[in-house]
Order: C-alpha cells, then structure tokens, then sequence
C-alpha cells in the first residue's frame, strides 16, 4: 500500500504548487484576511507533503543492529510532525485541492471499501494517508469559511466578517490537526493491526489442524507491516523436531496468506485445564 500512499502523497504536492500562488493573487486582490490564511496554509502543505515523502523513504531502510525490525514506523513521527504544522501553521488547497480529495478517498475505498470514513480515520493504521485526507478535508471547508467571510464582508462592508473567517479557519485546523495528532500519537506509541486483519489471522491460526488452541495472540503494527506473537497449544507429536517443522509451515503459511505479517513470534505451549 506503501506505493498507492506515495501516489496520493505526489497528487496533494502537485495540487498545492499549483494553486498556492493563485490563493496569495486572490489574497491580494481582496485584501481578506482569511484568504491569505488560506494562501499560509497552502504553503505550509508543500512542505507537508515533502516531509511526508522523507517519512516514507526513511521507513524502507532495512534492519540494523540499532533497528532490528527496521524503520517503517518512522512515517509515524513524521505524519505527527505534520500534524503539528498544520496545527501552528495551516495549510489548504484551492478547487484543485477537490481533486486531491478524491484521489485520497479513491486509495482509502480501495483498502476500506464498506468503510465509512469516520470508521476508517478511527481504524487506519496508514499515517501518511490519514494526514493527506486530513489536510485535504481541512481544505476544502477551509475554502467556504473563507469565501462566505469574503463574501458577507463585500455585502456588508463589515470587516469583521472577513476577522471571523480567519478566526474559523483556524479553529477548524486546530480541530483537525488534534484529531490526527491523537491518532498519530496512538500509532506511535503501537497499535495492533487493524480489527479485520487480527480477526482474519486469528481464524487462519484456528483453522490449522496441527493447533489444539490459541492461548495468546499479539498483533503490532509497525509501519506498513504487522508483528504477530502467537502462543498456542500445538497437538502431540512424536518428536520434538517434528513439531518445530509444523510451527515452520504455519509460520510460512502465514506470511504467504498476510504478505504484510514480516516477523511471526511463535510459543508453543500448554492450556491450564
């Protein structure tokens, strides 16, 4: 999924070169004060989106000595680190920024397709993802908070209006930044794989017949692949050696089935009857 993260990560950028110079014209032209928020916000996205990338490249170093399961959760720090710039900086597309949106959603329905996107903001475990949908939902409500202050403030001849749209411009990425940083930080700190995956992985391992029981299953999400630590009562087998060869096939099986699960950590052991 790492490549179709990428992809989308690519379109925001694009989106955000094209538009942010339009946004600081139409600032300019207007005098709104909320506009050039949104010019601000466009701006700070390029960045996002770069730093985003570096995440992505820096989570597919290999395993080292200092790492040894690698480095995939790094795009987590970095997907928080873009929360935190949308938060104290913004950042915003314009009506390219709609496209953007529906490149996002396309890569979103493709790995949650009955999901609704509350669900899958709630459940996802693709930091970068999340953040480019974030942003480019913040964008476009963003956008009409800023045309209806612009536009009550030319009707009007109030500037307030146009002071109460940059104020709601930047409660909603406030909002938005808080709901991604919370969710960033659970990733951070490990997550299990999603509910769907540990589910699936749990019904592999009980329908294997070399397993008696499952007594303790683990899932950790770490980056874009899955940790697996499963403890279970294995049937009786002869000899020792022949048990260790049924625990390898499962371990293979299991990878081939679930081509994220990188590492699986296996313990036979005994129910307590």
């Amino acid at each position: 999924m790492s490549g179709e993260s990428r992809k989308a990560i690519f379109y925001a950028l694009a989106a955000n070169l094209g538009i942010a110079i339009c946004k600081y014209a139409a600032a300019v032209f207007t005098g709104s004060g909320s506009m050039f928020a949104e010019a601000i916000h466009s701006t700070a996205d390029c960045g996002n989106q770069l730093l985003l990338l570096l995440g992505l490249r820096q989570s597919r170093e290999p395993p080292s000595p200092l790492h040894p399961m690698g480095s995939g959760r790094a795009i987590n720090f970095y997907a928080l680190l873009v929360a935190l710039l949308l938060f104290f900086v913004g950042g915003a597309f314009s009506v390219y920024e709609a496209f953007s949106l529906y490149g996002a959603m396309r890569e979103i329905r493709k790995g949650a397709p009955t999901k609704s996107l509350w669900r899958w903001a709630r459940e996802t475990r693709e930091s970068d993802l999340l953040v480019v949908a974030g942003e480019d939902i913040a964008a476009l409500a963003g956008l009409a908070i800023a045309f209806a202050a612009v536009l009550a403030t030319v009707i009007t001849g109030n500037p307030v209006w146009d002071a109460c749209g940059s104020i709601g411009v930047g409660v909603l990425l406030m909002l938005i930044a808080w709901f991604i940083a919370r969710e960033v930080k659970s990733m951070i700190v490990g997550e299990s794989a999603s509910p769907e995956m540990r589910r699936d992985i749990e019904g592999f391992l009980r329908a294997r017949p070399e397993i008696r029981a499952i007594i303790n299953l683990i899932t950790l999400q770490w980056g874009k692949e899955v940790v697996v630590a499963v403890q279970c009562e294995m049937i009786d087998y002869d000899h020792s050696r022949t048990m260790v060869e049924a625990i390898n096939e499962i371990e293979a099986a299991l990878q081939a089935r679930f081509p994220l699960v990188r590492w699986v950590f296996f313990e036979p052991d005994f129910v307590n009857r």
